[in-house]
């Protein structure tokens, strides 16, 4: 059976946007802007999938995985996704980094059974 958190994505190039975070404690309507920006995505042309792990000290990373780099940069220019992206940095990040990559090359393993 296949891990629901790991992205299945098709045979590169794709582009895959790394998204580092370290949270500010409390909620303050993370969670909801969080749920909505991960369906909203997912109706994103060109979108592919989505990792994402968060920590007990609040660090956390996201990948989200595009068929292009146009595609991602519709994404983070969405009207829906740029007030999400100012609260980010008004109240809910201390700190982030992102980062844009080229997937070239994939391995996976699963255990057969």
């Amino acid at each position: 059976m296949a891990d629901p958190s790991l992205a299945s994505t098709p045979d590169p190039p794709y582009v895959a946007v790394i998204f580092s975070t370290q949270r500010t404690p409390g909620d303050a309507g993370y969670a909801a802007a969080s749920d909505r920006m991960l369906e909203l995505a997912r109706v994103q042309p060109g979108f592919l999938g989505v990792e994402s792990a968060r920590g007990a000290d609040g660090f956390g990373i996201t990948v989200s995985y595009w068929r292009s780099e146009a595609d991602a940069l519709a994404w983070r220019a969405h009207a829906e996704h740029l007030p999400v992206q100012a609260r980010g940095r008004e109240a809910w990040y201390a700190g982030f980094e992102l980062r844009v990559a080229r997937v070239e090359r994939t391995r996976s393993w699963r255990p057969s059974g």
